[in-house]
């Protein structure tokens, strides 16, 4: 028995608030690397991509570029919101699993809770969608350009973080047999 599994008995015969102390602390080191994926993979997705496709305009949702734009704000175009998207998509994938697997120990069928996460998921990226470019072009209009990707995707995580702690406590509330 590894010492991860140890931990979490010795948290469940302290009672059921210790146990959700002690996932909601495996929760937090998971996030830390969802943060990782989705605050730095943007820079590495951006790379292939021309200047005249990461800026070229587009709409999505209620944002757009153009809009931003003709407001006085900086744009970001059409391959930034691919890239920032795409991490963010790529870092809740890996989260998921890692949170299925060490933080509940869960043994809820993935064919059942994946689409229900995949759903809530969509529904937090579409928020992000909005919101990451809207932040990019705020911070960027006051000269915080060079960091404004991070410092954005750090806030989208962050509400992300505080918006699936619960959900995968629901989802992933069937424990594995020993």
């Amino acid at each position: 028995m590894g010492k991860l599994s140890q931990i979490d008995k010795a948290a469940e015969k302290k009672g059921s608030a210790v146990t959700t102390l002690w996932q909601f602390v495996k929760f937090i080191v998971v996030s830390l690397g969802a943060f990782v994926i989705q605050t730095f993979l943007p820079y590495l997705l951006k790379l292939p991509m021309t200047e005249e496709f990461l800026n070229r305009p587009y709409e999505f949702w209620i944002y757009s570029s153009e809009k931003a734009a003709s407001a006085g704000m900086a744009t970001t175009g059409l391959g930034l919101f691919i890239a920032l998207t795409a991490s963010n998509i790529i870092a809740q994938i890996v989260s998921f699993f890692i949170n299925k697997e060490k933080t509940f120990n869960s043994s809820a069928n993935t064919k059942v809770v994946f689409p229900i996460y995949i759903v809530f998921t969509i529904a937090l990226i579409a928020f992000s969608a909005w919101l990451q470019p809207f932040l990019v072009n705020w911070l960027t209009s006051k000269n915080l350009g060079a960091s404004a990707i991070a410092i954005s995707g750090a806030i989208c995580g962050a509400v992300q973080f505080f918006l699936y702690f619960p959900v995968d406590k629901i989802l992933f509330h069937k424990k594995k047999e020993n």
